[in-house]
């Protein structure tokens, strides 16, 4: 299973109670008030770990509870501090504030969210090992030792522990790599990323789309790699949510470049200039910002017949373009492909998004 976005509720530990006590010993009359502080209660913190590829831990644990602190003691002695609860999340993951719906469950999926104007995130953990305390535990109430005075010398006041913070908040994952492809249902892209990198998504000769991204890494001479996320096939409209727009566009949002995946030769009977331009459309239609990344298109499938006549067409119709002829299948044209990545990801040249 994999779950890229979650709902939530996080509760941190309340502080313990202060205590009543006087010291009572031999030989030490009137010995006065020595109750002991509460402890304070734990903390809820998310931190960004590497090694966690996605949220489902938290599909099957969506109620996020630290430990209270323990109540104050005789002996002027302080109750012991809650415990912090430390919850593992993905790199890249993104949390938003949340309305408490009613929900039967807190697993439920939750309503999707325009979050560019709706909501301010609360925390982006972007970097490995990055911690966020997302609700803060309550500090412990005080003992009678505090109230005592020269007119009160057997004070029997004492304070209740604070109460921790609690709310619900929104998990999303957003891939972090250095490049994503895109495009249209199967146009190669699964393929495309088993040439270059290690990783292994499905691919078949029958048609279906990969349902989650999947990110491999790719090496280049001198000791330098990349990431490459392969985005599940997006359709026309994917911008306002048809299909699973919104739940694969948001992990573009990190790539520093956009490779647009096409199918050159029209084997879905779709025409590939349209496709590009489509793919283009949907992208700034989601979020105007990323037309400036840089980017450039992948002619996948050129070994299939009318190939070459259409990649001839896209290149009249952007002549300005990087576009790489390749035949994922056959393991044509990854070199200039490889080249090109490393080109643009390690020393990033000036976006061609005026080509258009």
């Amino acid at each position: 299973m994999f779950v890229d976005r979650i709902k939530v509720f996080a509760q941190a530990g309340n502080g313990g109670r202060g205590s009543v006590s006087f010291r009572r010993e031999k030989f030490v009359p009137k010995g006065g008030p020595d109750g002991g502080d509460g402890g304070r209660g734990g903390n809820v913190i998310l931190r960004a770990d590497r090694h966690v590829d996605n949220l489902v831990n938290l599909f099957y644990e969506p109620l996020i509870k630290a430990k209270r602190g323990g109540h104050g003691m005789g002996k002027k002695m302080s109750g012991r501090a809650g415990a912090d609860k430390i919850v593992k999340v993905p790199v890249g993951t993104v949390v938003w504030p949340a309305k408490d719906e009613k929900r039967s469950t807190a697993s439920s999926t939750p309503p999707e969210i325009d979050h560019r104007q709706s909501a301010i995130p609360v925390t982006d953990l972007a970097r490995d090992g990055q911690e966020f305390v997302v609700c803060h535990g309550g500090g412990g109430g005080k003992g009678n030792v505090h109230f005592k005075s020269s007119r009160n010398r057997a004070p029997r006041q004492y304070t209740e522990g604070e109460e921790g913070e609690q709310g619900h908040f929104l998990l999303e994952l957003r891939t972090i790599a250095d490049a994503g492809l895109l495009g249209y249902p199967n146009a190669g892209k699964s393929t495309l990323l088993r040439k270059i990198s290690a990783a292994r998504p499905k691919v078949a000769a029958y048609p279906f789309t990969t349902l989650h991204p999947i990110v491999g890494v790719i090496e280049f001479p001198g000791y330098r790699r990349a990431t490459v996320a392969d985005i599940p096939g997006l359709i026309e409209g994917a911008h306002r949510g048809i299909g699973l727009g919104h739940e694969f566009l948001r992990h573009i949002t990190r790539c520093r470049v956009l490779v647009f995946v096409v199918d050159i030769a029209g084997s879905e009977g779709r025409n590939p200039v349209e496709d590009l331009q489509n793919l283009r459309r949907e992208i700034d239609l989601y979020d105007p910002t990323l037309s400036s990344r840089d980017w450039f298109v992948v002619a996948n499938k050129m070994d299939l017949p009318g190939a070459k006549e259409n990649l001839k067409a896209l290149q009249e119709r952007f002549p300005k373009l990087q576009i790489l002829p390749t035949s994922a299948a056959k393991g044509e044209g990854i070199n200039d492909l490889k080249q090109a990545l490393a080109t643009r990801i390690t020393d990033p040249v000036e976006s061609v998004s005026a080509a258009i």
